[in-house]
């Protein structure tokens, strides 16, 4: 093997072990550190639902009970999100069309495939519960 070719490899090596390292944050890896505290209240039967629906489908990027994650995606427990700035119509936009970053430095939000508008619905009620609970009106 050339010189060139073993500089190539050796920068490719460097190259991945830097994104290995520095990009550790991923929804697959399980992400960050909680970005705020979120105290749970009680959950009546269709705030369960939108819990798990939420489990299911966002909390891989948005973290538990919304709270975001270091490095991956930002809280929906936030004043941000508040029924005033984002109505409820904002997630399932959101969720049907993805978002352009535009509070955050997450980089883009994809669309989410395979949840219906009763499914977004239930969890927006899960995601305002949260918020209510935390000061968030």
């Amino acid at each position: 093997m050339g010189r060139n070719m073993m500089l190539l490899i050796g920068a490719i090596l460097i190259a991945g072990g830097a994104v290995y390292f520095f990009a550790g944050n991923t929804p697959e890896s399980g992400g960050g550190q909680a970005m705020v505290d979120v105290k749970v209240p009680p959950l009546n039967t269709t705030t369960k639902l939108g819990e798990r629906l939420f489990n299911e489908n966002c909390a891989s990027c948005h973290g538990k009970n919304a709270a975001g994650q270091t490095g991956v995606a930002p809280p929906l427990v936030h004043k941000i999100y508040e029924p005033g700035h984002h109505a409820d119509g904002s997630f399932l936009l959101a969720v049907q069309r993805g978002v352009r970053a535009h509070h955050w430095t997450f980089g883009n939000m994809p669309k989410v495939e395979g949840l219906t508008n009763d499914d977004v619905t239930k969890i927006v009620e899960y995601v305002r519960l949260l918020q209510r609970a935390n000061g968030i009106r």
